[in-house]
């Protein structure tokens, strides 16, 4: 049975519809990534699956044993407080909340030191978090979502704002932790190169959804049509034209 199910889905807030007739399934081990044009409801369907909005219509079931406290978040960089005054292995072991009690046990330590040196920043583990630079930050914030699970990591966009080589080694850790670890990654990416390099599936929210495997994706007319788009915007970085 798949970890998760969407049935029919209908996202949005403040009793406004953002998107509806969502339908996918996410089996273990698998690799998503959500595509689509700004504003179509990405982020706000990550939210919902995350049980942090309702849904306001369809049903979401979660299977193969997966409960909803069992699934780590990475939120956008713009989200995150960046000059919080706490140290590193602090903000880490604060990912063992959803399944501890108010008090952290040695086995709760003993997994935020595992996620940071799985991350290589041991290192920074007494360090303060604003100390860091917007790459060692992400660690840190992935190493806290690793604590809250094993099995489910949901991304929001991690590596807006990065640098080209701090972004090949996130997405390369992220690939690790999919192929080593069967850890099942669920991340909205408006990087279309590097989402259908690491996908096995994609998810596209827009004018249609679209729910298939990467190879399904780029033979619709769907797919052809945004990876054309996608293409025709992008600017040289040389002579300021499109390609």
């Amino acid at each position: 049975m798949a970890q998760i199910i969407c049935k029919n889905l209908v996202v949005g807030y403040e009793g406004q519809v953002v998107r509806d007739n969502i339908n996918f399934a996410v089996n273990k081990g698998e690799y998503l990534c959500i595509v689509g044009e700004n504003g179509s409801g990405k982020s706000t369907l990550m939210k919902t699956l995350l049980s942090l909005q309702k849904p306001m219509g369809g049903k979401i079931i979660f299977g193969d044993g997966l409960l909803p406290n069992e699934i780590g978040y990475l939120p956008q960089q713009s989200t995150v407080k960046r000059d919080f005054p706490a140290t590193n292995f602090e903000i880490v072991l604060s990912g063992n909340l959803s399944h501890s009690s108010f008090f952290y046990s040695k086995e709760d330590k003993d997994n935020a030191l595992d996620a940071m040196k799985r991350l290589h920043i041991e290192k920074f583990k007494d360090k303060c978090f604003r100390e860091l630079s917007g790459g060692q930050q992400q660690r840190v914030l992935l190493a806290r979502a690793l604590c809250a699970t094993k099995k489910v990591l949901l991304l929001d966009e991690p590596v807006s704002g990065l640098d080209p080589k701090v972004t090949a080694e996130m997405y390369t850790l992220v690939k690790e932790l999919n192929e080593k670890d069967n850890i099942t990654i669920i991340m909205i990416s408006h990087d279309l190169n590097d989402a259908l390099k690491y996908a096995t599936h994609i998810l596209h929210i827009g004018s249609e959804v679209f729910f298939g495997t990467k190879s399904e994706y780029l033979n619709s007319d769907l797919g052809k049509q945004f990876t054309s788009e996608i293409r025709n915007n992008i600017i040289c970085e040389n002579c300021g034209k499109k390609l």
